[in-house]
């Protein structure tokens, strides 16, 4: 028993320890304190005010487009290699779909089209029609679809890049339907700024890999944010990115640059960040790129497939026979994203990335941030501004002001009612809630989680939930001493037979929980996921912790009675 006392013990002590540890950032500044964990809780739209946009997506007009494109390149495909000559095109856009309708100079080359659209065509394009030397064409259904769900995820790629930009802690950007999306920045009231960068087109570039002793360009950079006293964590990515350069101006050699990427199975560029020194001019960038998406290897393994346009296609053939068994970088947003390895001269306007991680659920992960990250600078679409709402700071900090008024107070009677009527164990309890209090904003921030009023309701939902647990092992303990029970005995057999019902009753609210946060957005699953935090602290401070406390007396201190 002494042994399993001191084993609880430490265990409290340490996770109070790393409690404190987690939410002293959100009170102290400890950015100075080396190692010391420095997230923050992250306050939402409704709280700390922000701006509201909601943006229509162009589909149409992408989709269009890239028929424009699609038909061109079948001219040319057709022209130079099959002898078949497109007189006249015409594209009308139907409902949900774009009505094709293409012309060749003799019945014969249209049979011949036909034909050719039927086998290579036939997962991109239905032939509706073909009389004389017309050939009328569609789109399949579940391609069209899934071309419109890509063009949207790239529109939400390209405006979280944009985003960045911000410095915003904890944007939220969704899809809405097929073609809109929700953008909500904490925090952010420039609605001109922040429009203007949200429609700003992301940059991608091609850029080589230049070689040079990789430790000595790392201790470069080493000693350019030691001198400056600056890092990737305290500037904006763009401006840092500019400070190194503009420090290493007289080292790197002539037409160079130093950009950065992220390491594999790191969080963000200050957890991990991959130091590359690269051409500054791109041979290739975005404009030269039509298409990029998710393939497969003979192996089954995840990759990305990039074709390029006519220009493009000879850019990147004469780059990647210049620099055969060399890296080249893609970069978006002078974010290096991937580096592969040229093994061959790559013609055709076709590409590939390979991906070299050990799983094949971490390289389908790669291939598709690349893949969206591609299309975000190829594939731009028109933004249109639906709705804009300002949520000013003063109703924010109203808010939380009258929020943070009503848990003081609801709180401090808690306290007064558990410290009156239970006495002795009501001090454990409080101690206890305290903790409990402490333990989720501790989460929340180890998390960089975002509170916004529901979850605020969810913190308090849960301290009157810690309540109701010390209620029922406090009335269980009395019982028990009601028989004659010795109090050690009493407090064992209070807290075990009441752990079942408190068991129980949590279960079923984190089931309910876990749906709301599944299935809800927004103010749903803030609630929700406050609640579920809740939960678990509460579970270890109502049940281990008083326990814990109130065996060590008994035990260790030799405390004979403890009012309850």
């Amino acid at each position: 028993m002494n042994k399993m006392i001191w084993t609880k013990v430490t265990t409290a002590i340490v996770v109070v320890l790393w409690g404190v540890i987690y939410i002293l950032p959100n009170f102290v500044d400890v950015s100075k304190i080396p190692y010391f964990p420095g997230k923050k809780v992250n306050y939402g739209l409704d709280i700390q005010g922000g701006l509201h946009l909601v943006l229509g997506v162009d589909i149409a007009g992408v989709t269009s487009e890239s028929t424009k494109r699609l038909i061109t390149t079948v001219e040319e495909d057709f022209k130079t290699n099959k002898k078949i000559v497109l007189k006249n095109s015409d594209v009308k856009p139907l409902p949900n779909n774009q009505d094709i309708k293409l012309e060749f100079e003799t019945a014969d080359q249209a049979a011949q089209a036909k034909a050719i659209f039927e086998k290579d065509y036939a997962g991109q394009l239905i032939v509706t029609s073909a009389e004389g030397n017309f050939v009328e064409l569609r789109y399949n259904d579940v391609y069209l679809n899934d071309f419109k769900k890509r063009t949207l995820e790239q529109a939400i790629e390209t405006i979280r890049n944009r985003i960045d930009e911000f410095g915003v802690a904890e944007p939220s950007i969704t899809a809405q339907g097929t073609d809109r999306i929700l953008v909500q920045l904490p925090g952010i009231e420039d609605s001109t700024k922040a429009k203007e960068l949200i429609n700003k087109t992301a940059r991608l570039e091609f850029l080589t890999v230049e070689t040079k002793d990789q430790a000595e360009v790392d201790q470069w950079v080493k000693d350019a944010e030691t001198k400056g006293n600056y890092s990737v964590s305290t500037l904006k990515y763009s401006e840092y990115v500019k400070k190194v350069n503009e420090d290493l101006a007289g080292k790197l050699p002539k037409d160079t640059k130093i950009l950065f990427g992220k390491a594999d199975n790191a969080d963000n560029m200050a957890a991990g960040k991959v130091i590359h020194l690269v051409g500054a001019i791109a041979p290739v960038t975005g404009d030269d790129l039509k298409s990029a998406q998710i393939s497969f290897s003979e192996r089954n393994t995840p990759e990305v497939s990039m074709n390029f346009n006519a220009v493009g296609a000879t850019k990147f053939a004469n780059l990647t026979e210049k620099y055969v068994n060399r890296q080249i970088a893609i970069v978006l947003d002078d974010v290096v994203y991937s580096a592969p390895n040229v093994t061959e001269r790559i013609g055709g306007g076709n590409a590939r990335i390979t991906l070299n991680n050990r799983n094949y659920d971490a390289s389908m992960a790669e291939a598709k941030m690349i893949s969206m990250a591609l299309r975000a600078g190829a594939l731009p679409a028109k933004l249109e501004q639906l709705e804009e709402r300002t949520v000013g700071p003063s109703l924010g900090k109203d808010s939380i002001d009258k929020a943070q008024t009503a848990m003081m107070i609801g709180c401090g009677l808690l306290l007064l009612f558990m410290l009156v009527w239970y006495k002795g164990f009501g001090v454990i309890a409080d101690v206890a809630l305290i903790l409990n209090g402490v333990f989720i904003l501790a989460i929340l921030s180890s998390l960089d989680a975002t509170l916004t009023l529901p979850g605020v309701a969810g913190i308090a939902l849960t301290i009157g939930m810690a309540v109701d647990a010390n209620i029922i092992i406090y009335e269980r303990i009395k019982e028990e001493l009601k028989k004659g029970l010795a109090l050690d005995q009493a407090i064992k057999q209070g807290y075990d037979k009441a752990f079942s019902a408190i068991l129980d009753s949590n279960l079923t609210t984190i089931c309910v929980s876990t749906i709301l946060m599944y299935y809800g957005t927004g103010p749903v699953r803030g609630f929700a996921v406050t609640l579920i935090v809740g939960i678990i602290t509460t579970m270890f401070t109502a049940v281990f912790l008083t326990r814990t406390i109130a065996e060590f007396l008994v035990y260790k201190l030799k405390v004979k009675k403890i009012a309850i």
